[in-house]
């Protein structure tokens, strides 16, 4: 069973929040598979993660991707065998093999909670150990 923490995200978007949660993977000697909604979200993610903290990436079209500590997707490849997963804004994506899963979601999307609640239910009833966290103005705060 995996670890999947829930990230409420009510002060900042994506793009904002994520480099600190994967600087601290890093950190901790892990690799990660970021799974984004879409293309474009993909595409600003690169862009930031070069720019904020500037956190090696890639993505299928960068050389070598089983080198890369943090890789980028739409889909669910995991080349450089990487244990912790975000999915984001509601990324459907599989977490069998991970052992700890980040699903980070825009707390004030209405549509983005309410999935996100219906993602919290299913891994309950499968067993999964959860976690709620929610964005403060001092951080993270866990709940519950």
């Amino acid at each position: 069973m995996s670890e999947i923490g829930f990230y409420h995200l009510t002060r900042t978007g994506i793009e904002a929040a994520l480099p600190a949660l994967l600087g601290r993977t890093l950190a901790a000697g892990e690799k990660a598979a970021v799974v984004c909604a879409d293309e474009r979200q993909m595409a600003a993610l690169d862009d930031a993660l070069w720019q904020a903290e500037w956190l090696p990436h890639g993505t299928a079209q960068t050389p070598h991707p089983e080198w890369q500590p943090v890789y980028l997707t739409t889909g669910e490849e995991n080349p450089a065998g990487a244990r912790f997963l975000f999915r984001l804004g509601g990324a459907q994506a599989a977490f069998a093999g991970f052992t700890r899963v980040f699903d980070l979601f825009d707390g004030n999307s209405e549509a983005e909670t309410l999935a996100a609640r219906e993602r919290w239910r299913a891994a309950k009833e499968a067993g999964h150990s959860l976690a709620y966290w929610k964005q403060e103005d001092s951080g993270w705060m866990k709940a519950g």
